[in-house]
């Protein structure tokens, strides 16, 4: 090991401890540490800690070409390491490039690169797991077609070398794609793929969550909300006890799970309980405000807070998603309720009793008409809705059709004999 290489480590030390030392300064030291030529084990282990550090830092400064640079200087360096070492830094360096905000294209520029890399350098384990990553800021960018294309060759491929684990993984990323792009059976014969793989070995405790979360969000889309808060439960405890960010958005789908099955009054409970309390903030005050807005029947509340807390509530396409379905079927009742007392009522007189503009209670009243949830008649000429009473089936016109069907096969019978007799 060279004197320039140690006196390089030494400077870097005396930086590090020096409170107020230049960052910059510390970048520079770092990259000629890893520049240096001494190859001794001592100083390849030096490189790699160096590295790390140097991977940090940019990070922490939001270099995020210079991350990517770096990535491409490093190409002789792995040459001298382990395989599994290269993977660890490759992956490491790609993690501090998605800590910077707003570098999405870059970091998929930056994995076709290293697919192309790991490719020519005949890597397979690397370029399987960075085609993974690169499916993954496919799929968040909206670009579902090469997503899914990718995905559909590398689930081939390491099912052919039965990598259990990476299978989970792509598996459960595959069943996030249809599901984005709303094929729900095949959505969970992906996550029915991730499962049975799953079982089959070691599965660390927040891939097990995911997969919990993952498959709440399917079968709160199938309507079955009890089964999905069980689902959401199980993730929600996972996530808690790593600390892992995403035990909000599963206590979230919880309290969602609450309203969607008219125990709304069950979600303050669930927010003040020593596991919610950990996390009370603005996205349970918008759980909260809707479950209230609905526990009141309030169209005018539930409105107040799908606006008040847009971003909590607008933001996330699953919430999203359910609470337009729940606000469909809030206005539905209230405007049932509201016509029961009468024949005919002007349009403008429910919109005034419900709160809303007059074109959109019209519009809703049309579509219940022709869903048959009520039977009546818009006069658009004279703006009133007419509501015509019920009428029950006479029993006699079923009975009626029933003995003209029966006469029709005794005739063709006597025709048929009759035809025979003539023969």
């Amino acid at each position: 090991m060279n004197t320039t290489f140690l006196a390089n480590v030494d400077s870097l030390a005396r930086a590090q401890d020096v409170q107020h030392s230049s960052v910059r300064e510390a970048i520079c030291i770092l990259r000629q540490i890893i520049q240096d030529p001494s190859s001794s084990v001592e100083a390849l282990r030096i490189k790699e800690q160096a590295i790390f550090n140097l991977s940090d830092l940019l990070s922490h400064e939001k270099l995020g070409e210079e991350l990517r640079s770096l990535l491409t200087e490093l190409r002789q360096f792995f040459s001298l390491i382990p395989k599994a070492k290269t993977a660890k830094i490759v992956r490491g360096i790609i993690d501090a490039v998605a800590k910077i905000p707003g570098t999405s294209q870059l970091q998929i520029s930056l994995c076709r690169e290293m697919v192309e890399w790991t490719r020519s350098e005949k890597r397979t384990f690397l370029r399987q797991r960075v085609e993974a990553r690169l499916a993954a800021l496919l799929m968040e960018n909206k670009e579902y077609a090469e997503a899914l294309t990718l995905l559909t060759d590398l689930v081939r491929e390491v099912r052919r070398l039965d990598d259990k684990l990476l299978l989970v993984d792509i598996d459960l990323l595959e069943s996030k794609l249809h599901f984005s792009l709303r094929n729900l059976p095949k959505a969970k014969a992906a996550l029915t793929a991730a499962r049975t793989a799953a079982n089959a070995i070691y599965v660390p405790p927040a891939q097990q969550a995911t997969i919990d979360l993952q498959s709440g969000i399917l079968h709160a889309e199938e309507k079955d909300y009890k089964t999905a808060f069980s689902y959401f439960f199980e993730a929600f405890e996972a996530f808690s006890a790593l600390d892992d960010p995403r035990a909000i958005y599963s206590l979230k789908y919880m309290l969602l799970c609450k309203v969607m099955t008219s125990q709304a009054d069950d979600v303050a409970g669930l927010i003040s309980s020593k596991a919610g309390l950990k996390y009370t903030g603005v996205d349970l005050d918008a759980m909260k405000a809707v479950a209230e807005a609905y526990s009141k029947r309030s169209l005018k509340d539930f409105e107040i807070a799908l606006s008040t807390y847009k971003d909590q509530l607008g933001e996330d396409p699953i919430v999203h998603r359910h609470l337009s379905s729940l606000y469909d079927t809030l206005l539905e009742q209230n405007l049932c309720r509201l016509i029961e007392p009468f024949s005919k009522v002007e349009i403008s007189h429910i919109s005034e009793l419900i709160g809303l503009p007059m074109d959109t209670v019209e519009t809703k009243l049309s579509q219940m008409i022709l869903d048959k949830k009520f039977a009546g008649t818009l006069d658009q000429g004279a703006g009133c809705l007419i509501i015509f009473d019920d009428s029950k089936t006479d029993a006699i016109f079923t009975a009626t059709l029933d003995t003209i069907s029966n006469i029709s096969k005794v005739v063709d019978s006597l025709y048929l004999r009759s035809a025979k007799i003539m023969a």
